[in-house]
Order: C-alpha cells, then sequence, then structure tokens
C-alpha cells in the first residue's frame, strides 16, 4: 500500500501569481475589450461593432433601399449567428433604433411596422416587423466590394466581416453616438449633414482652419426632434473646442389666440431623447403638487406631429413667465451634454475637438479612395490582359478553334504554341479564351476589343494620375462629397436644419405673485392638525364645522399668494403656500399629506410669513434665540430644522417680534423681563437661556415695548396692563418673580 504523499507543490501545469495581479489583469481585458467592441464608437465611420455587423449582415441579404423588406427576426438571426454572438433581443434593439426617425438624425434602417415612437413604448417583436436598408446606409456601405476597407475572420472563422466602414459621409457627427464603457463614456449629438460637408469641402481647402470658422459652418447640433438651443455661442465654441461641454435645449411652442382675450400654449417640439408620455406625467404633476400655480392644465393632442396643449390659470399669466417655470421644473428644458470620446483609427480612445473628428473622417476617406482606385487598377490590368488575349485569338481564331477541337489539353497547347514574332498567351488568356461561349466568337471584332483596350488605357492614366497627385486626391474626396450633399443635404427631404437657436433669457427668479391669482383667504386648522383656506376673509369668531371629537385650534386671515409657516414641536418649520391649500367647502386635509411632519410631533403654531421680519422661538427648556423669517422657509416637504432641543423637549413659542423687551413666564408662573438686546439673532441653534428654572419649563414668552407696558387678557376677556414692571425687570437667564395680580391661570399672554 502506497503512503499518501507530503508534497503539496502545485502542478506542472499550474502557474502561481497574485490575486491582484491575476484580477487586475483580467479586469483590463475585461475593459479593453468593452471600450473598443462594445461602448465606443469608431471616428472614421462613426458605428459600433453591433451597428456595423447589422448593416452588413443586411449588405449580404440584398435589403437594398429598392428592394424588398425582410422579416426582422430574419436580419437579428444573421446577424447574431454570422458575425455577432450575443443576445438576439440586443441586436434586434440596436437595429430598432436604427430605423426610429426621432431617435437617428439620418435613420440607417427603413422599418416597416411598429418600430417604436416618441412616447417611449417599445418596437413590436421581431416576428412582426420588416426592414431594409436606406438610401444613407447604402452610402456607408458603398466601397466595400472593392476592397475600400480591411476585413477581419468573424468570431467562428468561418467568414469575414470589415473592420470599418467606407462611409461616404461623417456619419459619426451626422447621428451621433453615446455609450459607456469601463472607466469612459461618449455622448455625441446628431449635426446636419450639409453643414458637416460644407465644412470638411472648408477643412480640404484650408486643412490649418481655426475652430471659430468650423464652428460657423456647424453652429451647433441638429437633433431629429427639432428644439431649440438656447446655449451661448461661446460655450458652444469652446465645447467644439475641447470636445466636452453641453447644450440647452429647449422645447418649440408658440401662443395659440383662442379669442376673447383667452390663449393657450402649443408645444410643437420637444427636446430630444425626452419621452413625451413621461413628459406629460411630469406636467400633470406640476399641476397636481401646484409647483407651478399658473398651469391649469395639459393636454397632448398629437397625432404623427407633436401638439402639447398647456392651459394657463388665468389670462392674465404671462406667457413667457409661465414657460420660464416649466422650463425650470420639466423636461421642456433639458441639457445634453458633449463628450467626443471616440475610437481614433479604431485602437485608440480619445476625447477630441470638432476639427479632429472631422479630421479623422478625412484621411479616412482619402485611405478608402486609395485603396478603391487601387483595386480599380488591378481590375483593369486584368482585363486589360484578357483582351489582348481576345484580340490574338481573334486574328488566329481558325487556329484556335483547330487547337481546341484537336488538342487534348487545349490549354496547355494554346499557351505553347507561337502566334506570331514570339507572342505567346498567358495562362489567365487561354482560360479567357477557352471559357468564352461559342455565341460569343460573332461579336470579337477587333475595333471593339481596341476600342475597349483604349478607354482602359485612359481610365488607368487617369487613376495612375491620380494615386501620385495629393491634390487631386482632395479633388476628388470634395467631388464624392458634393454628391452627397446633394442627395442629403438642404435641398434633399428632410435635410433642412430642423433645431433652431434663441436666447435663453432669465427664468431663474420668477415672484410668486406673478404665477398666483391673488385673493383673500382664510386659514382654518383643526387641533387634530386639519387644514383648510376658506374663500374670502371670514369673521374669526364665527362657528365652523369640524369632524366628530375635533374642533378649532388656529383661525388666521391670509391670501392666496402668502406662505404659511407650521411650526413643528420637533423645532422643525414647514412650509404651505396659501394657494395649494384645499377648499373650506370640505373638512380639508391633514397636515402630514403635504409635509413630512412625524407622527410623534404636533403643529406648535401657525404663522404667516412676511419678508423682513423677525421671530423669537423658544423651547419647554427655556432656550430660545431671535430668528429672521427668511431663514424659516423650507424648499422641501422635509422641512427645515431651526430650533434644536434637548431630549424631551418641544417647541413652546414662535411669535413675531415687535417691540425692545421680552416677557417670560415659566410654568411655576413666575415672570421675568429683560432686554431684547440680550437675545442673539441666529439662522440655527439652541439659543441661549432665557429664564432659570427649579422646576418646570418654560410656559410662554413675547416681546412688547416697555414703554406702553405688558398687556394680557384676563379669563373673562378683558384686557390687562400693567405698566410699571420694575419688579419684574432682571437680566436674563435669572429666576424672576411671581406674576401679578389677573395673570392668566393658564400661563399665557394672548
Amino acid at each position: 500500500m502506497t503512503e499518501p504523499s507530503d508534497d503539496l507543490s502545485p502542478a506542472p501545469n499550474t502557474v502561481s501569481e497574485p490575486l491582484s495581479r491575476a484580477i487586475g489583469e483580467r479586469y483590463l481585458t475585461y475593459a479593453l475589450s468593452t471600450i473598443m467592441h462594445r461602448a465606443l464608437p469608431d471616428a472614421r465611420d462613426g458605428l459600433k461593432p453591433v451597428h456595423r455587423r447589422i448593416l452588413f449582415a443586411m449588405r449580404e441579404l440584398r435589403l437594398s433601399p429598392s428592394g424588398g423588406f425582410r422579416k426582422s427576426a430574419k436580419i437579428s438571426g444573421d446577424v447574431m449567428g454570422n458575425y455577432h454572438p450575443h443576445g438576439d433581443a440586443a441586436i434586434y434593439d440596436a437595429m430598432a433604433r436604427l430605423a426610429q426617425p426621432f431617435a437617428m438624425r439620418y435613420p440607417l434602417v427603413d422599418g416597416q411596422g411598429n418600430f417604436g415612437n416618441i412616447d417611449g413604448d417599445n418596437p413590436a417583436a421581431s416576428r412582426y416587423t420588416e426592414a431594409r436598408l436606406t438610401a444613407a446606409a447604402e452610402a456607408l456601405l458603398e466601397g466595400l466590394a472593392e476592397n475600400a476597407v480591411d476585413f477581419r475572420p468573424n468570431y467562428d472563422g468561418t467568414l469575414e466581416e470589415p473592420i470599418v466602414l467606407p462611409a461616404a459621409f461623417p456619419n459619426l457627427l451626422a447621428n451621433g453616438a453615446s455609450g459607456i464603457a469601463v472607466g469612459m463614456a461618449t455622448n455625441i449629438p446628431p449635426h446636419n449633414m450639409d453643414e458637416l460637408i460644407g465644412a470638411c469641402l472648408h477643412l480640404i481647402q484650408k486643412p490649418d482652419t481655426s475652430d471659430e470658422n468650423l464652428v460657423a459652418l456647424i453652429p451647433g447640433p441638429d437633433f431629429p426632434t427639432g428644439g431649440v438651443i438656447v446655449e451661448p455661442r461661446e460655450s458652444i465654441l469652446e465645447a467644439y473646442r475641447t470636445g466636452r461641454g453641453a447644450f440647452r435645449l429647449r422645447a418649440r411652442w408658440q401662443v395659440e389666440d383662442l379669442g376673447r382675450g383667452t390663449w393657450q400654449i402649443v408645444v410643437t417640439e420637444i427636446p430630444y431623447q425626452v419621452q413625451k408620455s413621461k413628459l406629460i406625467e411630469r406636467l400633470a404633476e406640476l399641476i397636481q403638487t401646484k409647483k407651478v400655480p399658473a398651469l391649469a392644465d395639459v393636454r397632448d393632442e398629437s397625432a404623427d406631429d407633436v401638439r402639447i396643449v398647456l392651459e394657463p390659470r388665468a389670462r392674465t399669466v404671462d406667457p413667457e413667465m409661465l414657460m420660464g417655470m416649466l422650463f425650470r421644473n420639466s423636461d421642456l428644458e433639458i441639457r445634453f451634454s458633449l463628450n467626443m470620446n471616440v475610437l481614433i483609427d479604431g485602437r485608440v480612445p480619445r476625447v477630441c475637438s470638432l476639427r479632429e473628428v472631422l479630421r479623422a473622417f478625412l484621411d479616412h476617406r482619402r485611405e478608402v479612395l486609395i485603396r478603391r482606385s487601387q483595386h480599380r487598377l488591378d481590375k483593369i490590368a486584368a482585363r486589360l490582359e484578357v483582351l489582348d488575349g481576345y484580340i490574338i485569338a481573334y486574328l488566329n481564331l481558325d487556329r484556335v478553334i483547330a487547337i481546341i477541337r484537336t488538342e487534348d489539353d487545349p490549354k496547355v497547347a494554346l499557351i505553347a504554341e507561337d502566334w506570331g514574332g514570339g507572342v505567346f498567351l498567358t495562362e489567365p488568356q487561354a482560360e479567357a479564351i477557352l471559357n468564352m461561349r461559342l455565341r460569343a466568337l460573332r461579336r470579337l471584332e477587333e475595333m471593339e476589343l481596341r476600342a475597349e483596350r483604349d478607354r482602359l488605357l485612359a481610365e488607368r492614366a487617369d487613376l495612375t494620375g491620380l494615386l501620385a497627385d495629393e491634390a487631386g486626391q482632395w479633388k476628388r474626396i470634395g467631388d464624392q462629397l458634393r454628391e452627397v450633399r446633394r442627395a442629403f443635404g438642404k435641398d434633399a427631404p428632410g435635410g433642412a436644419r430642423r433645431t433652431g437657436f434663441a436666447e435663453a433669457g432669465v427664468v431663474e427668479e420668477v415672484p410668486i405673485e406673478a404665477m398666483i391669482e391673488r385673493e383673500p383667504i382664510t386659514v382654518i386648522c383643526s387641533r387634530m392638525g386639519w387644514v383648510r383656506a376658506m374663500k374670502g376673509h371670514q369673521p374669526l369668531g364665527a362657528e365652523i364645522k369640524f369632524k366628530d371629537g375635533d374642533g378649532p385650534r388656529f383661525v388666521l386671515h391670509a391670501e392666496t399668494i402668502d406662505r404659511i409657516l407650521v411650526v413643528g414641536t420637533n423645532g422643525r418649520f414647514y412650509t404651505l403656500l396659501g394657494a395649494n391649500l384645499p377648499g373650506g367647502r370640505g373638512m380639508g386635509e391633514p397636515v402630514r399629506l403635504m409635509v413630512d411632519l412625524p407622527n410623534e410631533a404636533e403643529i406648535a403654531d401657525l404663522v404667516i410669513f412676511r419678508p423682513g421680519e423677525k421671530f423669537l422661538v423658544a423651547s419647554s427648556d427655556g432656550d430660545g434665540f431671535v430668528v429672521a423669517a427668511e431663514e424659516l422657509l423650507a424648499q422641501t416637504r422635509a422641512g427645515k430644522q431651526v430650533l434644536n432641543l434637548r431630549d424631551g423637549g418641544r417647541t413652546a413659542v414662535c411669535r413675531a417680534v415687535a417691540g425692545d423687551h421680552v416677557a417670560v413666564v415659566g410654568e411655576n408662573r413666575k415672570l421675568l423681563v429683560f432686554a431684547l438686546e440680550e437675545l442673539p439673532e441666529m439662522a440655527r441653534g439652541k439659543g441661549v437661556r432665557l429664564q432659570k428654572y427649579k422646576d418646570g419649563g418654560l410656559s410662554d414668552a413675547i416681546t412688547f415695548r416697555l414703554t406702553e407696558g405688558l398687556m394680557w387678557k384676563d379669563p373673562a376677556g378683558r384686557t390687562r396692563t400693567e405698566p410699571d414692571l420694575t419688579e419684574w425687570l432682571a437680566k436674563r437667564a435669572t429666576a424672576g418673580r411671581m406674576a401679578p395680580r389677573g395673570f392668566p391661570r393658564d400661563n399665557r399672554f394672548t
């Protein structure tokens, strides 16, 4: 029996390496694969591998723009089986996007069926839709059969696919691109083909032209959904110079007069990549939450075109102001970022400027021109060789026929035969003669053969001269670009610029008064925290109905434009807008549905915000300070923490400052009066001690003018005044003395 070995050394084929290095190398391989083969487009043809393979597979299926359609399932299946070994759903989604006129400025796939819409609905399943190439896609593919680009084996080595397409126009900028790789991303908006070709022609004539001149020819993106760019020209120029930046894009709108002074706003173009259905939902949410009170209703009346109707709440609303608020609060205005991170020569990712991207395209077109010209020269050389053989055969037709009829191996005999003056046939010539049909013999006329040879010789001379003349090459490229311009430029159907330019204007701050119709209201809040607003200023002592077990707590006069400050016992302040309060017909709504007031907190007070006012805030522990009213406004439902509390403490006082002294009364009925200047003014904090207690805490505090004396209401409702307060006047944070005779039993000043 063999004993187990104690040798724990690794097997001969095992390689040991640190875990960090192993993970790092493998992750780097994955990152490079993602960058080069998935996420970033090639600067030459503007395509990612999946899009390039879709177009190439459709070309192989002969789906030309003038031909018939094929099922999308067939196309995506061929792409997956032959070139792109990934999910068919991902391939179909990529192909569907190439067919969407609201996503592509110049669609590369002509779709038949439901390929999605601007509302954000998904395309129908691939078995229901059909597709073929567009003329723009054909222009990208033109030259593949003429050795214009290199090919590589597909994923299993059974077929070949192009590394890049010849690309007759700068597709990278014409249709844009977006993608997220590992550690880098790209986002390029679409542009107008006519402007791009104009810039390319200018760059051919003046290779060292400035960025300013290029931006003068390409003023900005041209989105398929239109809209209006409101980005300053300086920012656009800087974005194109550096390859990074952003464009502010707004919806296009107009005011539609309905007669009798009424009007509505109609949005006819929405920003690029904004789903119309989600935009409508957002606008409806703004109406429901009353974030834009001037907007009363939104309707989607779109058919084939976009038509979103916005109704104002009143005819006095300023349309510019209303749209300014909507631009701030919805996707009627977006910022489309520019990040021209592309693969240069298909290998090196780099953030390029506008000129560098156009230069990469032009250099690619020159290489394509040279390769196609060389390919044509090779074809001409082969054809001239065959024509020379045909001429020899024509001059010696009887001898050729005799050799073919009598020789066992006529090809060898034709090559070995001396046709006079030491002229022999080459193997391609002999092969061409043998492959000729008998019916072609009658067409072997010497004049026709020599005429074709002369045409080919002239063409060869022209191509040879072209390959030797760089200026001639650029002239030929310019002619080709002008042909593309005629096919897809501003005079072609759909070629005119769709996105306009305008000044942004000032929409940052719109006063609340401009959006709301100013009306008096009476704000009512019950003991259980139900709030409502009755129209007009109702008598404060009028009888009001409440739910069973509930009753009045706060009643105050306000206006619809007022902000109501809800003071929580947790030290937080919440803001309600008078116009947003529920109407007074019902019982109202709980405040907790409008703001995020915790269940353990209660409403300590309800006050109206007045700019420039100051408030005395204090806790039940006897700490407090003075705070400006502007510091109490909250921008969100969560409110704003103003008064910091100790454990078990609560907000006891929030009173508007009106006077020069403070009167504080504790639960022990001791009263203290001190100068207001002893209190600090703060934005947030615990404050300073107002009054000293052995037991209990603060009951109430108020500010008043010492010269007018301290006033309160007695149990009978009569106003009492204590003019001489010398007995209670002391420094802040002292204990104070017992309240004067007749002071309310509830220890409250009001």
